[in-house]
C-alpha cells in the first residue's frame, strides 16, 4: 500500500520509523512546521531524532503546513495517490476532504483507552486524574475528535512514579505495533472496528502553561500526580513566599505524599512550608507532600536538601498561586 504519514514528535516517532522499516511504501510526511526548541509542546516536542530528519535519511518527501485542511493540502495529498493516511500526534484534526483523498481513509494511533481521554494529551490528563492504566488505541478517524471506531487497543499499567514522558516513552512503540499490525490487516482486506460508547468519553484538552499552577487545596497524591502529568512540560511550579524575601518562583520535577496524621497537617493551612528533618514538606488540603527535586527560577534544578541549604526556610513561609497572594 502507498502511505502517507501525519504525526509531530517523540510519541509518533516509532511508528513513523516502523512504516519506513515495513513493506509498505510511504510516499510524503506532513509534520508541524519547525519551531523554535522553547515553543515544543507536549506530544508534539522532538525528544528523539525528530520526524523530518527521519523522513529526509529515506528520501520520503516533507510538508509542514500551518494547517492541513486547505485546497493545497488536499491538492497535495490527491496526488500522492495515497491508500492510507496514518496519524499520530498530529495536533490537527482532518476534514471530510483530507480523509478523502485516501482510498481507505484514515487511521489514527491515540495514546488512551478510547474513549477516555479523547483530544491533544491523553497521556498527561490520564497521570494527572490518577490513572492506574492506559494504553493505546488505534481508531477508524473520522472528523470527529477521536471518535471513530476501534480497531486495536491494548493497555499497559501506569507505573506510580512514572511522569508523562517516561510513560510517553512506552506507549511511543506500542502504538507502532498496533499500527503496524492494524495496516498488515487492512492490506488484505476490509476491518471490522467497534463503535465507542460515547456516554463513556471523557476530555484530553491541550495543555497550557497554567495547568502547571499547583493548586495545594487538593490532597497530596493529587497534587504529586500533577507533578508526574506535566512533565516535561509545562513543569509543575508554585511560588514560595518567605518573610522579608521576594516571592520565588519553583519548579517541581519529584515529589512524594505523606498523607499521615502528622503535626503539620494538623496545625498548618495548605501551602505551608515547614522542614522536618531537613526534609522540605509542604500542607496540602488532605495530607502533606515532600519536595524531592526542584529548580529555582534562572538556577539549575537541584534536590530538596541543596536548595534548603542556600534557601533557609523561616516560620510563616508558603506557598501560593501567584506572587502577592
Amino acid at each position: 500500500m502507498r502511505l502517507v504519514m501525519m504525526g509531530t514528535g517523540s510519541f509518533a516517532e516509532p511508528t513513523f520509523e516502523a512504516l519506513l522499516a515495513g513493506p509498505h511504501q510511504v510516499v510524503g510526511l506532513f509534520t508541524q512546521p519547525d519551531r523554535p526548541t522553547g515553543k515544543e509542546r507536549g506530544s508534539t516536542r522532538q525528544a528523539r531524532r525528530g520526524m523530518k530528519e527521519l523522513a529526509l535519511d529515506k528520501q520520503v518527501p516533507v510538508w509542514q503546513p500551518e494547517t492541513i485542511n486547505t485546497t493545497e493540502s488536499a491538492s497535495v495529498l490527491s496526488a500522492l495517490e495515497p491508500d492510507l493516511l496514518v496519524v499520530a500526534a498530529y495536533g490537527q484534526i482532518l476534514s471530510r476532504d483530507v480523509l478523502a483523498t485516501a482510498r481507505l481513509g484514515g487511521i489514527n494511533v491515540h495514546a488512551s483507552l478510547l474513549p477516555k481521554y479523547r483530544g491533544a494529551a491523553p497521556i498527561a490528563w490520564a497521570i494527572y486524574h490518577g490513572e492506574t492504566r492506559t494504553g493505546v488505541s488505534i481508531i477508524r478517524m473520522s472528523t470527529a475528535l477521536d471518535a471513530g471506531d476501534i480497531l486495536a487497543q491494548e493497555a499497559v499499567e501506569i507505573g506510580p512514579d512514572e511522569t508523562a514522558g517516561e510513560l510517553e516513552a512506552r506507549l511511543g512503540p506500542l502504538g507502532a505495533r498496533l499500527a503496524f499490525d492494524v495496516i498488515h490487516h487492512l492490506a488484505q482486506g476490509p476491518v471490522q472496528g467497534a463503535k465507542q460508547n460515547k456516554t463513556q468519553a471523557t476530555k484530553a484538552p491541550k495543555l497550557t502553561k497554567e495547568h502547571g499552577l499547583l493548586d495545594w487545596n487538593r490532597t497530596a497524591e493529587q497534587v504529586c500526580n500533577q507533578i508526574r502529568a506535566m512533565q516535561p512540560w509545562p513543569t509543575a511550579y508554585s511560588f514560595l513566599h518567605r518573610p522579608n524575601h521576594d516571592p520565588l518562583r519553583l519548579l517541581a520535577f519529584r515529589a512524594r505524599a505523606s498523607p499521615g496524621k502528622g503535626p503539620i497537617q494538623r496545625s498548618m493551612s495548605p501551602g505551608a512550608v515547614e522542614t522536618i528533618n531537613q526534609k522540605f514538606i509542604i500542607q496540602t488540603g488532605q495530607g502533606a507532600v515532600e519536595l524531592l527535586e526542584l529548580q529555582p527560577a534562572g538556577k539549575r534544578r537541584q534536590t530538596a536538601a541543596e536548595f534548603l541549604r542556600g534557601h533557609p526556610l523561616p516560620p510563616g513561609s508558603r506557598f501560593a498561586g501567584e506572587p502577592g497572594a
